[in-house]
């Protein structure tokens, strides 16, 4: 999907990455992140974020949960926190000593987190959708002795939902919903948020509002009525350059950039956009069955939009063709079109969600500069490896 913009926006990427596999510092299934521009993508949506006055979150889920990027966010890009999509990235980031703001945004914290969630991680906020999870935490809250804010989902029947993501308060039971929480002590209603807020359309070529942005809007205007101040409008997916103006004319405060930090917006792949190409996925032909080559796999993401790859063979590169014939079967491999040299490194450029695959993670400093270096490899769940054994192993 992205492989030409790649090429275009980022060749020195490429180069870079071919040059570490040579030097047998990199394995294939390796998700290759160019950290120059991930920070300058990053610290472009900050200052466009600054114009509207708007706050960022960071969702480094897209990026394998990577703490060593959270903290880059945080300390170069005054970030204005990270948010946590599930329990288990809380966990990790916490551990890192980083910043928690959203907990929650996709999923709510389990029953046997509350405790440490309230009493250790002390969260910003919690993103929830059900009034039992509401009350878990007003109790944690009570035994320690804090004040935890939350961000209320809401939903209308005209909304989009993600399968296995369907959640939130029927707006029609607003007002009840806010006085029962309104009643539970050592909590308090921070403000509202939803998903998704933005989606690329495919005609217009833009990323535009849903319906669902609507509806985070019309609760916001509501919950005022009933005398609630909401100081927290969030307002995630596709937060980037091109959505920040938008999100200020609604009147949302805080988003979530996530792909955009490595140029993956959608519109990306087609169009010019503020944010570049700061990712590629780096693979090895593994053997040949038929008239096919075969590749190193485990970094597959059904909806990456997955087509074409590079193929390096002799200072010659070959654009072709490849597929994961079956969605239900393990991504051992990936099947390529033509026979190449087994050992010849292949180049990837797509939409990913790093943390669902088996990837490694490198992260490349110094490409800008023309003296690229490995910083530290992690697995696809932010978890440093020895590095020792990437590079002589």
């Amino acid at each position: 999907m992205f492989l030409q913009a790649l090429e275009k926006q980022n060749p020195d990427l490429v180069e870079a990455a071919l040059s570490l596999f040579n030097q047998g510092l990199l394995m294939p299934d390796t998700t290759v992140i160019d950290v120059d521009q991930f920070i300058h993508n990053a610290q472009n949506i900050r200052q466009q974020a600054d114009r509207y006055g708007l706050k960022l979150f960071a969702m480094t889920k897209q990026v394998g949960r990577n703490p060593l990027l959270a903290k880059i966010l945080i300390e170069q890009c005054q970030f204005d926190g990270i948010v946590c999509v599930d329990f288990k990235e809380a966990r990790l980031m916490a551990k890192h000593g980083l910043p928690i703001a959203n907990v929650g945004h996709l999923v709510q914290p389990p029953t046997n987190m509350i405790d440490s969630l309230i009493g250790e991680i002390q969260p910003e906020v919690i993103t929830v959708y059900s009034l039992d999870k509401a009350k878990q935490i007003s109790n944690a809250a009570q035994k320690y002795q804090r004040q935890q804010g939350l961000l209320l989902k809401f939903y209308h029947a005209r909304d989009q939902l993600y399968t296995n993501q369907e959640s939130g308060f029927p707006i029609e039971e607003l007002d009840d919903i806010v006085a029962e929480i309104e009643a539970m002590p050592n909590v308090h209603i921070e403000g509202v948020t939803h998903f998704p807020c933005f989606l690329y359309n495919q005609e217009s070529n833009k990323t535009q509002p849903t319906a669902n942005l609507t509806t985070l809007i019309e609760a916001k205007q509501r919950l005022e009525q009933l005398g609630v101040e909401c100081r927290q409008i969030n307002a995630p997916s596709a937060t980037c350059v091109e959505t920040l103006p938008i999100l200020a004319e609604f009147g949302c405060t805080h988003g979530e950039p996530g792909h955009a930090l490595t140029g993956t917006v959608p519109a990306n792949a087609t169009t010019t956009q503020s944010e570049k190409i700061a990712m590629l996925y780096l693979s090895e032909v593994s053997h040949h069955y038929g008239s096919d080559s075969y590749c190193f796999a485990g970094g597959y993401y059904r909806r990456g939009g997955l087509e074409n790859c590079l193929v390096f063979d002799n200072n010659k590169r070959y654009l072709t063709s490849i597929y994961n014939d079956d969605r239900d079967s393990i991504d051992y491999h990936l099947r390529l079109s033509g026979l190449f040299p087994v050992g010849s490194p292949v180049i990837m450029a797509y939409r990913t969600q790093v943390f669902v695959t088996r990837s490694d993670v490198a992260l490349v400093a110094g490409i800008s500069s023309g003296k690229p270096h490995l910083m530290a490899v992690y697995d696809a769940l932010g978890n440093p490896l020895n590095t020792s054994e990437v590079h002589h192993g």
